[in-house]
């Protein structure tokens, strides 16, 4: 075995090791979210653990990919992509409802919730740090973990919002923004 085919298997088991561990804490991270979303009744927790839903299939669909040639980790990028964009479409539509039919999310929960899921996004984004300019697959996984942290940050000033003004506004306003950056994320996998 040659050095070159050494080092390329030792990124391979690299990257399958980062990657098992972000589906990991992005699966555990989705369950948790979603139940207490619902609880807090909260549009922006319901449509972050969605996304988190999304990076936990992306990352199962990277560690796929990893080894394989490079058209199956084009088609897993898109895959993704896909899958992202479908996940936004759904969350626009319990948007929709909330805007209609209302909600009252509970700042607690928001605020608990944004920061523990953005201490878990903020911990895969060093894990997949090394492996951004890597293949598309991984490419897809560092811009996945990026947008979550953006979306975390906007669910904590979001809660805020929601406690100081009594309003539920703020949260259909991050839920709108968290399904916006999750629509431009899944788009900007396909363009790549």
């Amino acid at each position: 075995m040659s050095k070159c085919d050494c080092q390329e298997q030792a990124g391979q088991v690299a990257e399958r090791s980062v990657l098992l561990t972000l589906l990991a804490i992005n699966g555990v991270m989705f369950f948790a979210e979603i139940i207490l979303g619902v609880l807090a009744d909260s549009t922006g927790l319901i449509a972050d653990s969605l996304d988190m839903l999304a990076d936990t299939a992306v990352y199962g669909i990277a560690f796929y990919a990893v080894g394989r040639a490079a058209s199956v980790k084009s088609r897993a990028a898109r895959l993704s992509g896909w899958f992202q964009i479908a996940l936004a479409g759904g969350v626009f539509l319990d948007i929709i409802r909330r805007f209609f039919y209302g909600s009252d999310p509970d700042f607690w929960f928001m605020f608990g919730v944004g920061i523990a899921a953005l201490a878990a996004n903020v911990t895969c984004l060093a894990l997949l740090a090394r492996h951004r300019k890597g293949e598309v697959h991984m490419r897809a996984s560092w811009i996945f973990s990026k947008n979550d942290v953006i979306a975390n940050l906007g669910i904590i000033v979001a809660g805020v919002l929601v406690y100081a003004t009594g309003s539920r506004w703020p949260d259909l306003v991050i839920g709108l923004l968290i399904t916006i950056v999750v629509l431009r994320g899944g788009i900007q996998i396909l363009n790549e």
